[in-house]
């Protein structure tokens, strides 16, 4: 009896209209053009603009188009896993929000909140309920809003964030396609190097977290680049070789858009030429959980049916992991 997997379908993306580009950001912070694109190979990013507009505007954009593209009725999807860390609030979910914005009743809807490896454990989770037969239509989300959580007087982080929105279709195969494989891992130790220190139950919001500027994201940037470095690229070729695949048996690389400098690390270990990876990174950034999805909208024509991909992404958390999927279908 062949095996049931869980493929990909469909994907969609959205990203905000405003561009923010590396010549505005000079006006902002010390920085300029060169410094930026030279670290991080990032020329612009799109940020969302309006009061109130939280990450699930995003997520029904890109939801919305997804269920046109794919001629799939909002009441037919069972699942709707978003993976985010910039919810519009604590609860209810950001998932709850977007399946009611798109008409999803039939669905019953939650958060993952993994950072930039968010997607990858959404993935691999809604996986699970499509294979054991439970569920025949999931969606997966990664969006991220991350200018809501952004100090742009910080040039460390202020230079590499953006917001958007990917989503994708989950269905039942039995043909030699979908998700093969996954890794993931975790260490908490790493969260003094990367996080967001209030706005939870450990900090409340007072008038001295607002004060401390504890509502923003931090890092240590040198210490999350080379955890990054390490151990993205470390699990990308540990899936290779839990699956015999060489080099040339990899269709596509499909990095987690951190650093122009830990992508290039990630293929170089695993051995994967320049004309392999999927990069997006100049016009985006990085938006988070968004940043894989958005890579698969933006490269789908280019994707053939059978294509052996491997997705791998690195987070706060620490979080990281990877992916290795056989595509679905031809555009």
């Amino acid at each position: 009896m062949a095996k049931t997997r869980a493929a990909i379908t469909g994907v969609e993306g959205y990203v905000p209209d405003y561009v923010l580009t590396n010549q505005e950001l000079e006006t902002m912070v010390e920085t300029s053009d060169e410094w930026i694109t030279s670290r991080t190979g990032i020329k612009e990013r799109r940020i969302l603009k309006g009061e109130g507009k939280g990450t699930s505007v995003m997520g029904i954009k890109a939801v919305k188009g997804l269920l046109k593209k794919t001629n799939t009725n909002a009441e037919d999807i069972e699942l709707i896993i978003c993976a985010t860390v910039t919810p519009d609030m604590t609860f209810p979910s950001t998932a709850n929000v977007i399946s009611a914005g798109v008409g999803a009743v039939n669905a019953f809807s939650y958060d993952i909140s993994a950072a930039c490896s968010g997607f990858l454990y959404a993935l691999t989770t809604a996986s699970q309920f499509v294979e054991t037969g439970l569920y025949k239509k999931v969606i997966v989300i990664g969006a991220d809003k991350m200018s809501s959580i952004i100090d742009y007087k910080d040039r460390t982080t202020c230079i590499i964030f953006g917001d958007g929105a990917g989503a994708v279709l989950l269905e039942p195969t039995e043909e030699e396609t979908g998700i093969i494989d996954s890794i993931h891992k975790s260490d908490g130790a790493g969260a003094e190097f990367l996080n967001m220190k209030a706005g939870g139950s450990r900090y409340p919001a007072t008038h001295e977290t607002v004060d401390n500027m504890w509502h923003y994201a931090r890092q240590d940037g040198a210490t999350v680049f080379k955890f990054a470095v390490t151990n993205m690229a470390d699990y990308a070729a540990k899936i290779m070789e839990r699956n015999n695949l060489s080099a040339d048996d990899v269709d596509w690389l499909v990095p987690h858009q951190a650093n122009k400098r830990i992508v290039d690390a990630t293929a170089n270990r695993m051995g994967v030429t320049d004309n392999k990876v999927m990069m997006n990174i100049e016009k985006y950034g990085n938006t988070t959980a968004g940043t894989i999805p958005l890579l698969l909208w933006d490269y789908e024509k280019q994707l053939k049916k059978g294509d052996n991909l491997v997705l791998a992404a690195f987070g706060g958390g620490f979080t990281w992991g990877a992916i290795y999927l056989k595509w679905a279908y031809n555009s």
